[in-house]
């Protein structure tokens, strides 16, 4: 089991993603903007971070540069969720500290099976 930081606007996305991964031993905690969600990462140390890209105000890429420059939370890995599903989008998420990207809508099985490697189960 992983504490596991949603940071997703869309009420219906979290609540879809909270559904799923908590189905799959998983705690999860939400967030619904960048800033809320560095704070919260900050505060609360998860072992993984779901991240949108497309949030009010700062959006999912600034939010991954900034907790992977940050010493306090380089070590918890990114794993970025998002409709933009072009190439040039994951690898600028990838150039942006995170470990891994996949396109929304994720297949249960492939977005279980990036968690536990990220995670290291």
């Amino acid at each position: 089991m992983a504490r596991i930081l949603l940071i997703e606007d869309s009420p219906t996305e979290a609540a879809v993603m909270v559904q799923l991964l908590e189905r799959n031993g998983h705690q999860v905690t939400t967030s619904g903007s960048a800033e809320d969600g560095i704070a919260s990462c900050k505060r609360d140390k998860p072992d993984l971070v779901l991240m949108d890209i497309i949030l009010p105000g700062m959006n999912g890429f600034q939010a991954t540069r900034a907790l992977t420059r940050d010493a306090e939370t380089s070590h918890i890995p990114v794993l970025i969720i998002s409709t933009k599903g072009q190439e040039t989008d994951r690898v600028w998420g990838m150039r942006q500290g995170a470990k891994d990207y996949i396109a929304k809508p994720p297949r249960e099985s492939d977005l279980v099976a990036r968690i536990n490697a990220l995670i290291g189960h």
